[in-house]
């Protein structure tokens, strides 16, 4: 028999029986003071043999917390990785309840699986994808009816939190905007101009850009902004409502979390991005100019070959893509945000997935719009 006295805990490790289970007594209080110290002298006792059953008797033990239960957690996961497990004897039913509920808890976190073959992993990817595109479609349902609500009921609305999301999404995203979009049209602009040159066509750079900008890009780069400046704003403050449990309270109100939350940040996303977009196209324009004045045209013909090139028409669809990347931005991120888990990390894994998902579901609407206006010739 081996004791050791410590400052809070005890724990006596007896001989091994004959069919080679180990037995230790655990006495005292089980804190962080102490935990530690018998967290080491545990894993020496326990050593790094195959297939070892410890019966901890832990009926003298007074009080454990949050790191005693960590121990506990650890070494049975540690013993069971082994062929093992660890066996709490005495143990009362309150600090039973604790550990179970901690061990809850900690299987929440993104724990290492085991990976299984080929046609497991596609299965598992097949069945998360699946849960995914119903948990989104089963979102639409959601915000469609809330957004119906507040329509019939526009007091209803937080329009404070309106304001508020404007002035995040719209208002304090200008400054980024017009700097890409004045250097995108410098940039294009620049290198279009450059093999023009070599047959005397530099003036359609112009057209070139203006056709561009307004059509493709200026929608589609402004949304790409959004979804990693507003989307996974929009997840991240969700997401960590929903950790604090604040979702949970204001449903258990009687309040509905999508109306009251998600209805004001999707409204402010549709209005912003529009008007995001036009400042996008209005600078790359600028953009271009100082391009076509430094090499020597006018300024005058650079703004009619621009006005030539496009009509009110490109604008439309320019502005339309816009407002349809608005409601990617805004669903993907929300959705996110209120699929948050549990854990430090899941605010994180909820921000990128909503950066990831945003863009991809631009670039895929992107490609469907080109492939509906080449069909329809629009």
């Amino acid at each position: 028999m081996q004791s050791d006295l410590l400052s809070q805990a005890i724990l006596e490790e007896l001989p091994a029986n004959l069919s080679g289970t180990l037995s230790a007594t655990l006495t005292g209080r089980l804190d962080v003071r102490s935990t530690g110290d018998i967290w080491r002298r545990l894993q020496v006792f326990v050593g790094k043999a195959r297939s070892v059953i410890l019966r901890l008797d832990v009926s003298g033990v007074g009080y454990v917390d949050a790191s005693g239960l960590a121990l506990f957690t650890e070494l049975d996961q540690d013993l069971r990785g082994r062929g093992g497990r660890l066996e709490l004897v005495g143990m009362r039913e309150e600090l039973a309840g604790s550990l179970e509920r901690f061990q809850a808890l900690s299987q929440g976190g993104p724990a290492p699986g085991r990976r299984g073959t080929v046609l497991e992993r596609i299965g598992r990817g097949a069945q998360a994808f699946g849960r995914d595109v119903r948990d989104l479609v089963g979102f639409v349902g959601l915000f469609v009816s809330g957004f119906a609500q507040a329509l019939r009921r526009p007091g209803s609305i937080r329009w404070r939190d309106f304001w508020l999301s404007c002035e995040t999404v719209g208002a304090n995203a200008v400054l980024i905007i017009m700097l890409i979009g004045f250097l995108m049209g410098l940039i294009i602009s620049f290198q279009s101009a450059m093999p023009l040159r070599m047959f005397g066509a530099e003036i359609y750079v112009a057209r070139l850009l203006g056709l561009s900008m307004i059509r493709e890009l200026g929608p589609l780069v402004t949304a790409i902004i959004l979804a990693g400046r507003s989307g996974a704003s929009f997840a991240a403050e969700l997401g960590t409502m929903k950790i604090n449990q604040e979702l949970d309270a204001l449903t258990t109100m009687g309040l509905d979390p999508v109306r009251l939350l998600v209805v004001p940040r999707m409204l402010a996303a549709m209005c912003m991005t529009p008007l995001l977009t036009m400042v996008f196209i209005v600078f790359s324009l600028i953009g271009g100019a100082v391009v076509m004045l430094s090499l020597g045209y006018p300024l005058v013909s650079y703004t009619n070959q621009v006005t030539l090139s496009v009509g009110v028409g490109d604008l439309a669809n320019g502005l339309f893509k816009s407002f349809v990347f608005s409601l990617l931005v805004g669903w993907i991120g929300c959705v996110r945000g209120l699929q948050t888990g549990q854990g430090a990390w899941a605010v994180g894994a909820a921000t990128t997935s909503a950066v990831v998902s945003g863009i991809i579901l631009i670039a895929v609407m992107d490609g469907i719009f080109a492939v509906l206006y080449y069909v329809f010739h629009y």
